[in-house]
């Protein structure tokens, strides 16, 4: 469990160390940066919840019990990654470039859409990750290249990129939000998780 919450702590620094690099060149430039951190994730074998939700076992077979015990292994992984987020984020303050105006349009893109619509396009980013990382573990990762700058360009929120972005807002305006982001996030999380297992629910 511990080894399991740190690779997930690292997991997430790589996600907002990527997440920081496109904040500071929002085009498909930093779409293309961003690929960093699935990269980082990939070869280092890390948790990422977007990267596990598509692999966790979760027959329709399985007892209830077990099944509760792989949702509840992979709500542990998110939480480490937003701890990591956490971490890259508070480093940002530091930064001499204006990243939380950046991440605060972001964030005001996802609420001036509403929580049910940003699920629904959260779907599409679970199936393309599941998508690269299959790639990349068949010895594939140029496909990492073209997922992770696709699904930026086609606004398919990713729960932990945004995490790392909201936490990036100042706080001023995520405080005077708050209630909207509590109610945004988990869409998020679970829309990432039905993309992610779309093969699966889809061809069993």
């Amino acid at each position: 469990m511990q080894q399991t919450f740190r690779s997930s702590v690292l997991s997430g620094i790589a996600v907002g160390i990527a997440g920081w690099g496109y904040l500071a060149c929002t085009n498909i430039i930093g779409a293309v940066l961003f690929s960093f951190g699935l990269l980082t994730v990939v070869h280092y074998k890390l948790k990422l919840y977007t990267g596990t939700a598509g692999f966790v076992a979760l027959r329709y077979d399985d007892g209830r019990s077990r099944w509760l015990k792989a949702i509840g292994e992979l709500l542990f992984v998110l939480f480490g990654n937003i701890v990591g987020c956490m971490l890259v984020s508070l480093l940002t303050r530091m930064s001499p470039m204006d990243l939380g105006a950046s991440a605060q349009a972001i964030l005001e893109g996802r609420l001036a859409i509403g929580p049910l619509r940003a699920g629904l396009l959260a779907i599409g980013c679970g199936f393309i990750m599941t998508t690269v990382v299959t790639f990349a573990r068949e010895g594939k990762p140029l496909a990492l290249l073209f997922g992770v700058p696709l699904f930026i360009n086609c606004g398919f929120p990713h729960c932990l990129a945004d995490a790392f972005y909201y936490m990036t807002v100042p706080v001023s305006y995520t405080a005077s939000h708050l209630l909207d982001v509590a109610v945004l996030y988990p869409c998020l999380v679970i829309g990432n998780f039905v993309g992610c297992n779309l093969y699966r629910f889809i061809i069993r």
